[in-house]
């Protein structure tokens, strides 16, 4: 069905995808919200949404998510259809050879790798960013994703195949991208007190950017996403501890807080993991919260360019 009618039914759909992954909108980034509305399937939301009342990590939901966005747009752009469900082992070789080849047989095969007119679809769409084959690691963790969704969907996938594993073992020798760190210098305490020095004021502002900095180092270095859905409710007051341990019967003692980790990458959420913070710490995350009334929810919060509080809790991407 084309024209006017196809267009306004297709918007409708797009809407009601939209709606219902509102229902996600502590997990999804909301400037994605309308992105995978319009690429995901009613059934990908669905599932979406069944893992999300499964209780599945919101990191982990919001990964899944991702992959899933980026794997339907392109099955669109490289087959003009959605995703089959389950994929047969030929999809699944095809997204290999799209992502992973070889440079030097690109020069003398254009056919080779992702077609062009498939990358020029996923980069107007934000999707893909470089021109050269995808990293091992990110092929093998959106197939991961793929077969995951494909397991929760109550079927069966291809992804054992030894057709598939050989193929990736191969396209991974062919690509030969040279792994680099994720991260190459670690915070360190002089990195800290740089970071510090540029919100030592006395606005709102400054009083949360240094309670998060100090926070997410003191407690071992959470993650952005951990830090951004930090909640009220995780942090419990514990005891004051001795300032000096070989005095424990001192009268100087050190404020105490500790923090329930929940579900995390490392951790499941009935691990009761937790992580402590003493001393200065607690005493500028204790200042954030008086100063910001904060006695419930979200403990890191937007705030507006008036200086207003907002109730919504930051973005991971917002916390750098």
């Amino acid at each position: 069905m084309t024209g006017p009618l196809a267009k306004t039914q297709n918007a409708e759909l797009v809407a009601r995808r939209a709606e219902a992954l509102d229902a996600l909108d502590s997990v999804l980034p909301f400037d994605r919200r309308d992105f995978l509305a319009g690429v995901l399937t009613d059934d990908d939301v669905a599932t979406l949404r069944h893992l999300a009342r499964e209780g599945i990590g919101a990191n982990s939901l919001r990964a899944l998510a991702s992959d899933l966005g980026y794997l339907e747009a392109w099955s669109l752009a490289a087959t003009g259809f959605s995703l089959p469900w389950p994929a047969p082992q030929a999809l699944l070789i095809k997204f290999v050879a799209h992502h992973l080849w070889d440079f030097a047989k690109r020069e003398t095969d254009p056919a080779h790798g992702m077609p062009a007119d498939v990358a020029a679809t996923l980069k107007s769409q934000g999707l893909l960013r470089s021109d050269g084959p995808h990293a091992p690691a990110t092929v093998r963790r959106r197939l991961s994703s793929w077969s995951t969704l494909t397991k929760w969907r109550g079927l069966r996938g291809n992804f054992s195949a030894p057709g598939l594993q050989s193929a990736i073992r191969l396209a991974v020798r062919a690509s030969a991208r040279p792994r680099g760190r994720k991260s190459k210098k670690a915070v360190t305490a002089d990195i800290l007190t740089a970071l510090l020095n540029t919100c030592a004021g006395d606005r709102l502002v400054d009083v949360r950017d240094r309670a998060l900095l100090i926070t997410a180092f003191a407690s071992g270095g959470r993650r952005r996403s951990e830090i951004a859905s930090l909640r009220f409710e995780q942090i419990v007051e514990e005891e004051a501890v001795p300032a000096d341990p070989k005095a424990p019967d001192a009268s100087n003692k050190l404020p105490c807080l500790s923090i329930r980790l929940g579900r995390t990458k490392t951790t499941q959420a009935d691990s009761d993991a937790f992580v402590l913070l003493v001393g200065r710490p607690v005493t500028v995350l204790q200042s954030w919260l008086e100063r910001a009334g904060i006695t419930e929810g979200a403990v890191f919060r937007g705030i507006d360019r008036w200086g207003n509080l907002e109730t919504r809790a930051l973005t991971p991407q917002a916390v750098n």
